[in-house]
């Protein structure tokens, strides 16, 4: 598994909430307490810590949920210790979610410390791969869901209303305003706002019209874009900048799992077609 190793941090697109990636196996915690919520994906190995009068166990593909000021402490389950990502949303951002969800008022509580949850778990870590790629839209809609999942399943609050639905009018506004933003779109939060609704409720409307969330949509739009730009005759270098992909290989990623081959190839293919006047590259 590696030396021990940790990176604390933040992303703008994030507010309110920090981020953990770490590895330990001699590091233990002492008791502390957090000002907001801990979600943390056990990725490798096992973490033990004492929580409310116990102690609890989150082996690998569990998640650890720990609710505000409440004392505990964190150390390695077995020898070989554990890897985790951790969410820490504030209790702002966390209330904000729950309202949206139709939680009831107060600051919401969860039942159990250690939950099985493969869901939960992949959200968590879709959060911090799409904040380390710099993918604000991406990582404020893993953050809302992850906490949304939470919040539905392990709340020991009980929800009093489904989430308000908002109508094909603000989705359809959406769309439009990320296709116009390609190269720098706008964070989840500001995107609900700019169409008149919260983020969760834009989430569902958005997936109901068009059948993905909004951070997916603007990656297939990304890579039509790029396709026209390719059939053009722009690089693909070039392509990856003007549609908002930090660089080349994250374009051809993407390419290649919409479109079936690398921009490369496909930009060398579309050239021979236009050189032998629609005739079919030679096998």
């Amino acid at each position: 598994m590696g030396e021990e190793r940790a990176h604390y941090w933040q992303h703008p697109a994030l507010p309110g909430v920090d981020l953990l990636r770490a590895r330990y196996v001699h590091h233990t915690f002492g008791k502390h307490t957090h000002d907001g919520y801990v979600l943390a994906a056990i990725t490798e190995g096992v973490e033990a810590f004492h929580y409310r009068g116990g102690l609890e166990v989150a082996p690998a593909g569990s998640v650890a949920l720990v609710e505000p000021d409440r004392v505990h402490t964190g150390h390695a389950g077995v020898p070989d210790g554990w890897s985790y990502q951790v969410l820490y949303p504030s209790v702002e951002h966390v209330a904000a979610v729950a309202a949206e969800l139709g939680v009831l008022p107060g600051s919401p509580g969860f039942g159990t410390a250690v939950v099985d949850d493969d869901e939960l778990a992949r959200l968590v870590t879709q959060t911090h791969q799409a904040a380390e790629q710099n993918q604000g839209l991406a990582a404020g809609t893993f953050l809302r869901l992850a906490l949304a999942r939470a919040l539905r399943l392990h709340s020991s609050q009980r929800l009093v209303r489904d989430a308000p639905r908002v109508g094909r009018d603000a989705a359809r506004a959406a769309r439009d305003l990320l296709a116009a933003r390609l190269d720098e779109p706008p964070a989840l939060e500001e995107l609900a706002a700019a169409v008149g609704t919260g983020p969760f409720p834009l989430l569902r409307a958005f997936r109901d019209e068009y059948g993905l969330p909004p951070h997916a949509w603007l990656t297939q739009h990304r890579v039509r874009t790029a396709r026209n730009l390719l059939d053009a005759g722009v690089r693909p270098a070039d392509a990856a900048v003007a549609v908002g992909f930090v660089d080349q290989a994250h374009l051809t990623r993407h390419f290649r799992r919409i479109v079936g081959v690398p921009p490369g190839a496909y930009r060398r293919a579309r050239k021979n077609v236009q050189d032998s006047d629609g005739a079919p590259p030679a096998a």
